[in-house]
């Protein structure tokens, strides 16, 4: 709450307006009078407790001033900080420095156990004993992968210098605290305490308290757009304190340390003496613009760092994909098989020397002395045991690219391809936002086609958050206004005349003709003056800021009204289509044109609303004098507070009508009133005072104060607004149910709304058994879940018998439904695993009043506990605990500004845009992604193998008949290329079908493009391919002159061809991209290896063509192509003829164009 000096109005004869962004504000002197004329001791201040998202988002975080409390003097940036402690206000969000770049970017790329393995042997190849490579070339493919990464490094940092830049020195007012004139300075610049004076649509510099606005009630419009995505404005507010003394005039300010909470701020000033309490609605963040106010004068408080918006600043969070994780299983399997070929080669090796040790002197591959000085030494010769070891290490550099190093470049890339694909889809572009789909974080796209749990917010996310205001309770009697039809409904475009204009509301409401005539006719009945109550508490007890907006026609205006919440936005413009229309707010009254009489109302005290008390409510003085207290809430923090002894048929009759608002799944508010004494205000203002100049609790003390006096109120009525379902929903459901994916909703609403919705989204069905906890004690909700456990089991035991007697399936789908206040003790006892038990056994869950970290741990509850991958979708704040839970988070672009985005790993406009997301998307880059690891694997462990076969037959001397350059090349340039364009482009089954049919995405649930059985018969298949290559050659040149590095030439040819060609074999999906990068790579292999062997300084000059000159060369090439390929082409022929999988028949059944034609059963493909 921020404490206002008595507001004041100025003496011209103007009329009131609101403001626009085309003239100012103005305001009628006919509508001013003597505050003191009610007779109070004190002058009355306009007093404000809270925000609604510092409520909302962080209720309870308000924290104490303490000893150790920030100290700023205005104008005086030496006494608010001697001993320079405070930072200034350049921003660096850059992560490198010239000095810092290579040491720190290197540090970060070795955190990759990879890179250290490769690195580790690159430095023993530099070793003499060891040199099996040229120490360059062994270099080369790490050094490869360090440069491009610190290539892409450099220049998104580069990006991130300019930015900083542009943003530290733009420009700025700065009073001078000699002269008090103001002059220009750079943002950078600004220190702690100077005083900044904004222009409109400018961008706040730092975090300023304000002192004075151009507005003579201390009011400021600012937008926070930027800072959370929220377009609607924000009102700040002066202190009168400060309105009227000049800014070179010294306040001290004690305010909080720096914090991240952007919706709260502790503070007071002392001006004169006079400790005046600062809040939420004192301070301009960093970031802001200003709008609809001529100029603003704020102190700098936090600057820099320090500032709440950079704070806040973090990077999307870093998460792993599934398939990167489980690729380490593989990869340490992969180390196993090279440390037991390098095994094996030592040890044959130290057989090897053990036998023919007495003719190492001449032998071939190894002399034990050296001849060529005058005295005889050992060469290159240290004994049977450091041989073994040496041969050892010679072996791991000789197999090192069994685990393929290049296999991270090539993933980065394909993720980076698949994201432009997934960012520029026509079918995830939301018109209505004009937004694209965002991916936010590149490394889980391949997550997607593997997520078995939805969890999904509803206001906001499944509906559209776009208020409705449909029908209302009004003593007791239900109108309900939607059934009106446009023609019978005369008040449908409700106008006011104010400036010779007309103006009439934005979003015009249908009324109720009967409510209507009792407003106008029936006035002075009882029922009448509850209903003037009722639309009066509407167009009152709010933050709606109007705003004038100009139309085509010069005579006419539009009323747009401005706030943070859609219901409170649809409450007021139903108050005015009925004809109580707000057109003017300042921080000190309020005008209302009340069927057609402009009647002001002095704000007095305002209490926003806030997740403990669930209500909020305003102080305003009517003007017969009268001070009046408007509540309105949820029905469950309002009932038990509101008058005892009212008609106890009027509140009957009002909940069985909230009954049937809520089963309709609309949002409903109770609204009431409380007419205040003098003795009672006297007794709130003091209450108020001791609670906003405490140094200690402030936020406590405020609370209890709104909560003392928000009672014993009389039950005016109740509203209903509908929240529409977005487009597509019900349809997006429905599709992944069919798709294995299971759907929870978890929602702040009551349980008849959220039930509501849920029939309507078709996530609730007639068909469900309904298994409700709602308990209030640890007791019963025990007893109340081990019943719900119990039955669960009944009915799923029952639906198994059903099915093994029955050839038809009869499973019972089962909901469980849970209020927040149960899941209070389920999720910190030890009922977690009961819940977890019965939750996963039932189809749907419906969570409601949950609390954000609530929603969080019912994701966890999932998450730890199974390995299904889990996806969070949100829109709002209270999101975003959520979102950063899940495997997967998902934020909209909706009504509740961007904290969801700005947390989320993708961002998109519609809850519909999953189906595509997931079950294309997600499908094409699971499969494209899993085929690709495999086929890394394969490659790399097809010439590893082809190597050790020569080792064998080479005395175990580790000597090859590759060279070494083509070893390097072999994974950067002869095979990297189709891999990746096959990981981008290619697709096994069209967006078409995947649509049709859901239950395709299960083949990723269900691991089936990689397991470690598919991993296992891949191994087994590069074995015989590299048994193939390497024996055919070695068998038809047997008897020839050919030479080893010739044979090694034909090696490299060949298997690079083949593995080629098994990718050939397994492309779905050709196009003229495929076809240059396979067959491009097989022709650029053959056109380096006639350079590699036409440089005569090379080792195996001219090789290539003495043995391409043989008609033999080619012969071995279509030998070994039809050797190798025909068991893998005779195993994947007899499956997909007799074992086909769900992937298969939809390819045959797109292949035979059945697709569009005849409709084939859903039974034809495999169930869970």
């Amino acid at each position: 709450m921020a404490l206002q000096g008595s507001p004041t109005l100025p003496q011209q004869e103007e009329p009131p307006s609101v403001p626009s962004s085309s003239h100012r504000r103005h305001r009628s002197s006919r509508y001013q009078f003597s505050l003191d004329s009610i007779n109070f001791n004190f002058p009355i201040p306009f007093l404000r407790h809270g925000s609604h998202a510092e409520s909302e988002r962080f209720a309870g975080s308000q924290r104490e001033l303490d000893s150790d409390c920030r100290h700023v003097i205005v104008g005086d940036t030496d006494g608010s900080d001697p001993h320079l402690e405070f930072p200034g206000n350049a921003v660096r969000t850059a992560k490198y420095s010239l000095l810092t770049f290579l040491p720190r970017n290197l540090f970060e790329q070795f955190h990759r156990v990879s890179y250290i393995y490769f690195l580790a042997i690159a430095v023993l190849n530099q070793l003499p004993q060891l040199a099996v490579f040229g120490r360059g070339a062994s270099i080369l493919p790490l050094a490869f992968v360090l440069v491009v990464t610190a290539a892409k490094d450099a220049y998104e940092d580069w990006r991130r210098h300019r930015s900083d830049r542009i943003e530290n020195n733009r420009p700025v007012s700065v009073q001078d605290p000699c002269t008090a004139q103001f002059c220009s300075k750079r943002w950078k610049d600004v220190r702690v305490g100077d005083v900044l004076k904004v222009s409109e649509d400018e961008t706040i510099p730092c975090d300023m308290v304000i002192l004075s606005t151009s507005d003579p009630s201390g009011v400021a419009y600012v937008q926070t757009i930027n800072l959370d995505g929220e377009s609607n404005l924000k009102i700040r507010y002066a202190k009168q304190e400060t309105m009227s003394r000049l800014a070179s005039d010294k306040c001290v300010i004690r305010c909080e340390e720096p914090n991240r909470n952007i919706y709260g701020f502790l503070a007071n000033m002392e001006v004169d003496g006079k400790r005046v309490s600062l809040g939420p609605s004192n301070i301009i963040l960093r970031g802001c613009e200003l709008k609809n106010t001529a100029w603003v004068m704020g102190v700098a408080v936090y600057t820099a760092n320090e500032t709440k918006v950079m704070l806040n600043s973090s990077d999307a969070p870093s998460k792993r994909s599934r398939l990167e994780t489980q690729m380490n299983r593989e990869t340490l399997l992969l180390s196993a098989i090279l440390m037991a070929l390098c095994s094996v080669v030592s040890i044959c090796s130290g057989i090897w020397l053990g036998n023919h040790v007495d003719g190492l002197e001449l032998a071939q591959f190894f002399r034990k002395r050296d001849y060529s000085g005058r005295v005889d030494k050992n060469f290159n010769y240290y004994g049977i045991g450091l041989q073994v070891f040496f041969t050892f290490l010679m072996s791991a550099i000789v197999f090192q690219i069994m685990i393929p190093i290049s296999l991270y470049i090539s993933m980065e890339m394909v993720r980076l391809g698949q994201s432009y694909f997934m960012t520029w889809d026509s079918n995830l572009f939301d018109e209505s936002s004009n937004s694209r789909f965002q991916c936010r974080a590149l490394n889980i796209n391949e997550d997607l086609g593997q997520i078995k749990y939805v969890f999904s917010d509803k206001t906001g996310t499944l509906t559209e958050n776009k208020m409705e205001f449909r029908c209302t309770s009004i003593w007791g009697i239900d109108y309900s206004g939607g059934n009106a039809s446009s023609e019978d409904n005369n008040e449908l475009h409700y106008t006011v005349v104010c400036n010779d204009q007309i103006w009439k509301p934005k979003a015009p409401v249908k009324t109720d003709p009967d409510l209507v005539k009792l407003l106008r006719n029936e006035s002075d009945t009882e029922h009448g003056r509850q209903a003037h109550e009722f639309f009066l508490a509407l167009a009152c007890c709010n933050t709606m800021i109007p705003q004038v907006v100009e139309t085509s026609d010069p005579n006419e205006r539009l009323i747009d009204y401005q706030g943070e919440s859609p219901d409170e936005q649809a409450l007021v413009y139903a108050a005015a289509s009925y004809g109580f229309v707000l057109v003017e707010r300042t921080p000190g009254h309020i005008i209302v044109d009340v069927l057609g009489e402009k009647q002001r109302f002095d704000v007095l005290g305002l209490h926003e609303f806030d997740s403990d008390r669930k209500r909020m409510s305003v102080i305003i003085r009517c003007p017969d004098n009268t001070v009046k207290l408007f509540v309105k809430g949820a029905d469950t923090s309002m009932f038990s507070v509101a008058q005892k002894s009212m008609n106890l048929q009027v509140i009957d009759a009002t909940k069985i009508n909230l009954q049937a608002y809520s089963s309709l799944g609309l949002r409903t508010l109770v609204i009431g009133v409380r007419k205040l004494s003098r003795n009672e205000f006297k007794a709130w203002h003091s209450a108020y005072e001791n609670a906003s100049t405490a140094l200690i609790g402030r936020g406590r003390l405020l609370r209890a104060v709104a909560i003392d006096f928000e009672r014993n109120f009389d039950i005016l009525g109740a509203s209903a607004i509908e929240d529409k379902l977005q487009q597509g929903v019900p349809e997006a459901i429905e599709s992944m149910r069919k798709a294995g994916i299971r759907v929870w909703v978890l929602t702040g609403d009551k349980q008849e709304t959220a039930i509501s919705i849920g029939y309507s989204c078709k996530l609730l069905t007639s068909e469900m058994t309904q298994i409700v906890i709602n308990s209030n004690s640890r007791e019963t909700c025990k007893k109340s879940l081990h019943d719900a456990v119990a039955m669960s089991c009944n009915l799923a035991e029952m639906s198994t018998e059903s099915r093994l007697s029955s050839s038809v399936s009869s499973r019972v789908p089962m909901a469980l439904i849970v209020d927040g206040s149960s899941l209070v003790y389920m999720l910190e006892t030890e009922l977690q695993e009961e819940l977890y038990k019965v939750a996963t056994i039932c189809d749907v869950v419906l969570c409601c009043r949950v609390a954000p970290l609530q929603k969080a741990g019912i994701v966890a509850l999932i998450k730890d506990r199974t390995d299904d991958l889990t996806l969070a979708i949100g829109d709002g704040a209270n999101d975003v605990s959520m979102i950063q839970m899940a495997d997967v988070g998902i934020g909209l672009s909706g009504q509740e500004g961007r904290q969801a985005v700005l947390a989320s790993d993708f961002a998109m406009g519609q809850f519909r845009f999953l189906v595509p997301l997931l079950l294309v998307h997600g499908h094409w880059n699971y499969q494209r992604m899993a085929y690709m690891i495999l086929y890394n694997f394969y490659r790399n462990a097809v010439f590893v193998f082809i190597l050790f076969w020569y080792v064998l037959y080479a005395a175990y001397s580790l000597t090859t008949a590759v060279t070494e350059w083509s070893s390097v090349f072999y994974s950067i340039i002869y095979t990297a290329l189709p891999t990746i364009v096959v990981g981008i482009f290619d697709k096994d089954l069209s967006r078409k079908t995947l649509l049709k049919y859901p239950q395709l995405y299960r083949s990723g649930q269900m691991n089936q493009r990689y397991n470690l059985k598919l991993f296992n018969i891949t191994m087994i298949d590069t074995v015989w391919q590299s048994v193939v290559i390497f024996f055919i050659p070695c068998v038809a040149y047997a008897h020839s002159t050919i030479d080893d590095s010739s044979l090694g030439d034909l090696w490299t040819f060949v298997v690079v061809v083949l593995v080629n060609i098994h990718l050939a074999m397994d492309v779905f999906q050709w196009n003229w991209i495929t076809h240059a990068s396979i067959w491009g790579c097989i022709a650029a292999t053959l056109i380096c290896e006639i350079i590699i062997d036409s440089m005569w300084f090379l080792p195996g000059n001219w090789a290539i063509f003495n043995v391409m000159g043989t008609g033999l060369f080619w012969l071995c090439i279509l030998g070994v192509l039809a050797a190798g390929m025909l068991p893998r082409f005779v195993m994947k022929a007899l499956i997909q003829h007799f074992m086909p999988n769900d992937i298969q028949i939809a390819r045959e059944l797109e292949k035979f164009r059945n697709v569009n034609g005849v409709s084939t059963s859903i039974s034809r493909f495999s169930q869970p």
